[in-house]
């Protein structure tokens, strides 16, 4: 793939995770009732940050946990035919409480409704809000974002490669052509 352009760096991804906890924070009248979840891989290191956020503006620790969607993906056997499964790490409640389901970049909005499939699982939430890092458009599923860190419109050939440590060397997003 070749990179086109740099899209967000280290300053411009901190700044809109610092903007979608204000807005998160906004929405639900403070972190109360909240938790929130990280779509694995990439939106795990995210929901972090976005949590450590909240605790820098409220002084308050709010419940993050990681889901797994392996096991919900409605193109399992296109992807490969022996799925590696590395499991959810929710070690709270979501019963009741609003849910803050975070990933990285939304497209079709099959990631997040596998990561919905997978939430409801674990009970019965009184919302689900849907924070992204990038939302690209080409929508399959009637899905938005709640919190969008960034619009960016792409082509089918293109690509949006995120970089976020610790899974990656550093922080940054970027538009590439396949």
């Amino acid at each position: 793939m070749k990179q086109k352009a740099l899209l967000m760096d280290a300053a411009a991804v901190s700044r809109v995770l610092k903007r979608i906890s204000h807005e998160i924070l906004e929405r639900n009248g403070g972190c109360d009732n909240i938790c929130i979840i990280g779509v694995k891989r990439r939106g795990v290191p995210l929901a972090e940050s976005i949590a450590n956020n909240i605790y820098d503006i409220e002084g308050k620790k709010i419940p993050v946990g990681s889901v797994d969607i392996t096991l919900y993906r409605d193109d399992l056997t296109e992807i490969s035919e022996e799925a590696v499964f590395s499991g959810s790490e929710i070690d709270f409640l979501v019963e009741g409480k609003n849910v803050i389901l975070v990933d990285d970049v939304l497209f079709t909005g099959r990631t997040v409704r596998a990561a919905m499939e997978a939430l409801i699982k674990q009970g019965r939430p009184k919302s689900v809000q849907l924070a992204v890092l990038i939302d690209r458009g080409h929508r399959e599923l009637p899905i938005r974002g709640d919190y969008v860190g960034k619009n960016v419109p792409t082509s089918k050939n293109e690509y949006i490669s995120v970089k976020l440590p610790p899974i990656d060397d550093e922080l940054s997003v970027s538009l590439s052509e396949k």
